[in-house]
């Protein structure tokens, strides 16, 4: 069989088998989607429920007890730019796409990165899985997503939680193993329970690297946005994206704009986050 043949037979049993799934799991993937859409909904319900400058004064006032007043000011005035470009709506809509996903990502990441810690076979089986995930473009994701879930935010997060699931896993499992021998032995001297030894050895040991996992989740998930736009994320995703389809240079910078006073305020935010709270441990 040549190689054309071969294709030609590994796409048909791919379409097939996809149309199988979607034909026979209907009802479960109908479920999961009205699941993931209720959550992003809520939590945007959240976000728009105060009026800007709230959440402005809200952000600065979590900026300065994290950070310093300069940061404070400047994120205040980044996020009432956003609202003078006239993308407040969606920048909303995007920052509950990213705190959704991330939060879905982190719920799946840190327990299989404790696993993973704990059982080297485990994380080397997992490792060539996760750098599979990292190397393939990100917009691969979308397509099986759409098939299944079809067009919207759903399909956005199940992408963007692929995305975001790897440096969540690898972090946690780094941690994990990161925790000294002396003081494991010492647990076990004391005769420590081995929940008692992880919540109050492993654990204190791991989290800075927990902490940068949560970080560079929260950045992934933010890299997925423009491509999520695709497939009527909303947000400013869509924004750029139908920007860039109608060749509307202005508006697709305004959105860029947007996305970076985002990710910059929340990568500060969490950065500094995670020092205070390691700092506390330590």
């Amino acid at each position: 069989m040549d190689s054309s043949g071969f294709t030609d037979l590994f796409d048909e049993w791919t379409d097939s088998a996809l149309e199988w799934v979607s034909d026979n799991g209907e009802f479960l993937f109908d479920s999961i989607r009205q699941l993931l859409e209720g959550l992003y909904d809520g939590i945007l319900w959240l976000l728009q429920l105060p009026p800007f400058y709230l959440v402005a004064l809200i952000v600065a006032l979590i900026g300065w007890r994290l950070v310093n007043v300069w940061f404070a000011l400047l994120s205040g005035a980044a996020l009432a730019l956003c609202f003078s470009m006239g993308l407040w709506p969606e920048t909303m809509s995007t920052l509950a796409l990213v705190l959704t996903a991330t939060a879905l990502a982190l719920a799946i990441g840190i327990p299989i990165g404790i696993a993973a810690g704990f059982l080297p076979a485990l994380d080397r089986f997992m490792e060539p899985g996760l750098d599979l995930i990292q190397t393939l473009p990100p917009y691969i994701y979308l397509l099986p997503a759409i098939a299944l879930l079809g067009y919207g935010p759903a399909t956005a997060l199940i992408a963007t939680v692929i995305v975001a699931v790897p440096p969540a896993i690898r972090l946690t499992s780094l941690g994990i193993r990161m925790t000294p021998k002396e003081f494991i032995e010492l647990g076990e001297a004391l005769g420590m329970t081995p929940a008692k030894m992880f919540f109050k050895i492993r654990l204190p040991f791991a989290l800075p690297s927990i902490m940068a996992g949560i970080n560079q989740s929260l950045m992934m998930a933010f890299g997925m946005v423009v491509i999520a736009g695709i497939v009527g994320s909303g947000g400013l995703g869509e924004t750029i994206y139908g920007a860039i389809r109608t060749l509307d240079i202005a508006t697709s910078i305004n959105g860029a704009i947007a996305i970076v006073v985002l990710t910059m305020v929340l990568d500060r935010i969490t950065q500094s986050a995670a020092r205070l709270g390691t700092g506390r441990k330590s």
